[in-house]
């Protein structure tokens, strides 16, 4: 929108000054780019803030099993009371070190070291 000056018409009569619409009817030109970076920024923060919420559920979930560490969530959680002895943990531990790190408290590669 703009101001438009008071002006005379041919007839002599005066039109007072006034706020006009001076952009065409159809979408301005000038604000394209503007408009492209506003849907571009709300894109990318729709799928940041789905991701994160993706990883804060992973991390709800882990918490709630009882762990109360934020690991992978395809890992099941298993302390050593789960097993009856050391070779069975052991060889859980085995199978795949990362999941069951809590298995091995000291880091030494001996899965549930108390149990016999």
């Amino acid at each position: 929108m703009g101001y438009r000056k008071g002006y005379y018409k041919k007839n002599g009569t005066y039109v007072q000054g006034h706020f006009t619409n001076n952009r065409s009817k159809s979408f301005s030109n000038r604000n394209n780019g503007c408009m492209i970076i506003v849907l571009a920024l709300f894109a990318f923060s729709s799928i940041i803030s789905c991701s994160e919420s993706t990883d804060s559920t992973e991390n709800i979930t882990n918490s709630n099993s009882g762990s109360g560490s934020s690991t992978n969530s395809n890992c099941p959680t298993k302390t050593c009371a789960d097993f009856k002895t050391q070779a069975e943990a052991q060889t859980t531990y085995n199978s795949n070190r990362k999941c069951y790190k809590n298995l091995d408290g000291n880091g030494d590669g001996k899965a549930c070291e108390s149990l016999k």
